[in-house]
C-alpha cells in the first residue's frame, strides 16, 4: 500500500509554478515535470486507481490537452475504455457541444454523440480543478449521454478558484490527489 504523505510529498515536488502565465496575475500550476517523471507519473496514476477502483468503470473520459495523459494511463490501469473530450473541430462525426468559461477566457468542449450511452459508469479525468468551468462542461456533455459519473478525478485542486463548489452543485464527487 502507498505511504500517502510521502507521494504527496513526491507528487508536489514535480508540481511547477509559473506566475503570471497564461496572462499577469495567474499562478500556472505545471504539471508536466511531474509527468515527465516516470515515477511521479505511476504513483498519481496509481493513486487515482486505488480510489477509483477496477472493475467500477467502463470507460475513463479525459479533457484536452493535459488530462489526456492521466486519463489514458488510468483507463489501461483499470481495465476500462478511453473517450476524449476535445477542442472544437478536432472531431469527425457527429458530437455534442458545450460552451462555458474558464478563469481567463471562455471556450467550448466537443464529444463524439456516440462515444457513451446510458447505463455506462465514466469517470471524467483533468489535471488541475480551477474556477469548474471545464469541469461543468464535461459532466454536461457526458450527462447528455446518458452515462452515469461515478467521480471526477484531478490530480490538483486548486481551492481558492471554488471549482469544488460546481462539482458539488452537479452532485459529483470530486477525487483530487493534491490540493493548493
Amino acid at each position: 500500500m502507498f505511504d500517502r504523505a510521502a507521494a504527496e510529498k513526491l507528487l508536489w515536488s514535480r508540481v511547477r509554478d509559473v506566475p503570471d502565465w497564461p496572462e499577469p496575475g495567474v499562478l500556472f500550476r505545471d504539471l508536466t515535470p511531474l509527468m515527465a517523471d516516470p515515477v511521479a507519473f505511476a504513483t498519481a496514476v496509481d493513486l487515482m486507481a486505488v480510489a477509483i477502483g477496477r472493475g467500477t468503470v467502463d470507460e475513463v473520459v479525459g479533457i484536452e490537452a493535459r488530462g489526456f495523459p492521466y486519463a489514458a494511463a488510468l483507463a489501461y490501469h483499470l481495465g476500462a475504455g478511453f473517450v476524449t473530450l476535445r477542442k472544437p473541430g478536432k472531431l469527425p462525426g457527429a458530437v455534442h457541444s458545450q460552451a462555458y468559461d474558464l478563469e481567463y477566457g471562455s471556450t467550448t468542449l466537443e464529444m463524439h454523440q456516440d462515444a457513451l450511452g446510458p447505463g455506462r459508469r465514466v469517470v471524467i479525468v483533468d489535471d488541475v480543478l480551477a474556477t469548474g468551468g471545464t469541469a461543468g462542461a464535461a459532466i454536461d456533455l457526458v450527462r447528455l449521454t446518458g452515462a452515469t459519473i461515478v467521480t471526477f478525478a484531478v490530480i490538483m485542486d486548486l481551492a481558492a478558484l471554488g471549482g469544488r463548489g460546481v462539482i458539488k452543485k452537479h452532485r459529483v464527487d470530486l477525487a483530487a490527489l493534491l490540493t493548493a
